[in-house]
């Protein structure tokens, strides 16, 4: 008995769970973890064939939407479109352009806070508004350490920390506001992960990363996952404006 009201806790039956940036890495992961513990998963991405092929993966095949963050309208399309609003909602979208500061355009800049700043706000700002009309739901954005602390060989990412620190008080923010109105708003801040973005930095890069990190390798996906799932059940009942760092420690140092 004991055991099955701890596993009911942590269930999300009877949940719908939406997922931005879901065509791969941490995203893909998130919605492919909240489905196993029983949630109805709408996926979204950017590019349509990619986040439809996604869904390929799925045990049972998720709604599917193509969905820019940074047209807010693209958002309150979709708010209308669906045919409830979300029980929880995961902002995952992200990007990142390192150059140092001299060399980052205005393009850069902005590629960068529009979708991991701009588009979460919007995301939050449409869904949180109708969970706290509903009195109900749970807002989990994926952050990074990086929003709290420079990370040795790549503080060329000036936009992307910023972007991240944004998070932090977004997340905090909205937290308090929509406490009283049952909305449960908290992040996950990954550290290094094993993804297609990391994979992008030279070899050597890479092992000063994992070298400098006390558990001495990258997390993978899956143990960015079920710190999601853990925020967005009731396991987590009496958590709002937390930030939960999953870095294996690197913010220890």
């Amino acid at each position: 008995m004991r055991n099955s009201v701890i596993d009911s806790r942590f269930s999300l039956r009877g949940k719908t769970a939406l997922v931005t940036g879901g065509a791969r890495g941490i995203g893909l992961q998130v919605a492919l973890t909240l489905q196993e513990a029983g949630a109805d998963i709408i996926l979204t991405g950017r590019d349509g064939v990619r986040v439809a092929a996604a869904a390929g993966q799925f045990p049972v095949k998720p709604e599917v939407y193509q969905l820019d963050v940074r047209d807010s309208q693209s958002i309150r399309d979709l708010a209308d479109g669906i045919a409830v609003c979300p029980d929880i909602l995961i902002n995952n979208a992200g990007v990142s352009r390192a150059a140092p500061t001299k060399y980052t355009t205005d393009e850069d800049w902005r590629a960068v806070l529009s979708v991991n700043l701009d588009g979460l706000f919007y995301c939050c700002r449409t869904f949180g508004s109708l969970m706290a009309e509903r009195g109900s739901g749970v807002i989990v954005n994926i952050s990074s350490m990086c929003g709290d602390v420079v990370t040795r060989q790549a503080s060329v990412v000036t936009a992307y920390n910023a972007s991240k620190a944004g998070v932090t008080m977004v997340t905090k923010t909205l937290a308090c506001e929509w406490a009283r109105s049952g909305v449960r708003v908290n992040a996950v801040a990954p550290g290094f992960i094993q993804s297609e973005m990391t994979n992008q930095y030279p070899i050597e890069v890479v092992r000063a990363w994992s070298d400098r990190t006390p558990m001495g390798r990258f997390g993978q996906p899956h143990e960015i996952a079920s710190a999601v799932q853990f925020l967005a059940s009731d396991a987590s009942s009496y958590i709002t404006g937390t930030v939960l760092l999953a870095d294996g420690g690197y913010t220890c140092w």
